[in-house]
């Protein structure tokens, strides 16, 4: 009687090939700051914020953050209670034009009520009165 080991090495190796593939997909879906940087960055490789505040000293405006609600959305100048660090805003609470760009993106700024926009310390009734950096 032979006994063959052909079968259970590709057997192992199979397995162990799953288990590395679904740990991988497990960091890119738990992880955005580190599929952020893996994938050259929505940010140019600056780390993906997540909360009410952007990163002091570290962000940009219109940088991609995830809002303390878990949605998507921006850095950008007031919004929240950050002392002088950019807000992470969600997309819903954002207003944006696609007229004026702002570090290669559309402008956006925090919304603030009866078509009014948080821009800093400002409120401005139009986002052409924006201040763009």
């Amino acid at each position: 009687m032979q006994l063959s080991l052909a079968p259970l090495v590709l057997g192992l190796a199979g397995l162990s090939s799953a288990l590395i593939a679904d740990s991988a997909e497990r960091v890119r879906n738990d992880d955005p700051v580190l599929v952020d940087r893996a994938n050259g960055g929505a940010n140019g490789n600056r780390p993906t914020p997540s909360g009410q505040c952007c990163m002091a000293n570290t962000s940009l405006n219109e940088d991609t953050c995830k809002a303390a609600s878990g949605q998507q959305g921006r850095c950008v100048p007031g919004g929240n209670t950050c002392g002088g660090t950019l807000s992470c805003v969600a997309q819903s609470n954002l207003g944006c034009t696609n007229s004026i760009q702002e570090r290669g993106k559309n402008l956006c700024r925090a919304k603030v009520g009866n078509n009014r926009y948080q821009d800093g310390n400002r409120v401005i009734s139009n986002l052409n009165q924006a201040r763009v950096n």
